[in-house]
This record gives C-alpha cells, sequence and structure tokens, in this order.
C-alpha cells in the first residue's frame, strides 16, 4: 500500500516560479499532491507520494522513460499511459525541473481545454 505525505510545498513553489505567470495556468488539489492545469488539462504536479507527476505526449513517453528520470504513473495498479512519475532527485536544479514542466506544459497546451459543462434551460 502506498503511503501518502503532503505534497512538496517548495517544490509547487518552483514550479509555480517556473510557469512564471503563464496564462491559461490553475492550481487543482488532485492525486494527493498540487496540479498546475492549462485550459483544465494537467501538466506537472507536485505528488504527495514526493517528486512530480507530468502529463506527456504519449507517442514520446517510452522516450522519456528511457533517460532513467522517469517511470509511468501508477494508479490502483494500473500503469497511466501519456503519466508520468519523476522522483524529486531528478528535479533539484532548475534546469531539470524546466525540462519537465516544459514537457508538461508544452502537451497539456496540445489538448482541447476543458470547458465547464453548462445546462442549457428550457
Amino acid at each position: 500500500m502506498v503511503s501518502y505525505m503532503a505534497y512538496d510545498e517548495d517544490l509547487a513553489e518552483r514550479i509555480r516560479a517556473e510557469l512564471g505567470g503563464q496564462p491559461g495556468v490553475t492550481e487543482q488539489k488532485m492525486f494527493g499532491g498540487l496540479a498546475f492545469l492549462i485550459g483544465g488539462n494537467m501538466a506537472v504536479a507536485a505528488s504527495g507520494e514526493g517528486g512530480l507527476l507530468v502529463r506527456a505526449d504519449p507517442d514520446k513517453s517510452e522516450k522519456l522513460m528511457a533517460s532513467g528520470k522517469a517511470k509511468p504513473m501508477e494508479m490502483r495498479g494500473r500503469q497511466m499511459h501519456g503519466w508520468l512519475r519523476v522522483d524529486a532527485d531528478a528535479v533539484r536544479t532548475k534546469r531539470e525541473l524546466a525540462r519537465w514542466v516544459k514537457e508538461g506544459t508544452t502537451y497539456a497546451r496540445s489538448l482541447p481545454a476543458k470547458g465547464k459543462k453548462t445546462t442549457k434551460r428550457k
């Protein structure tokens, strides 16, 4: 069983600084951490298990994992294609963090924005 801790607030602050006021970014607690979303799509998150969760282009996932810095995110024992877990050791420097934040934000911006559903009145 995975034990969850509070997400790393320093890492969350570093992600915030890296995003530097980019348009359309929102924050939401999810997956036991703090996620940064673009157009309603998760880009990157400070994970409650430590390190980052990164939403990446599924077609690039294998190549990103080959670097040894990322592994597939698992949820309920299933690997989530296009979702990567990056250990805290792999994002110690600004440059390392910037790489993963860019990976997540680039992919999230390529997805259709999730709009709030509205109901039509009769």
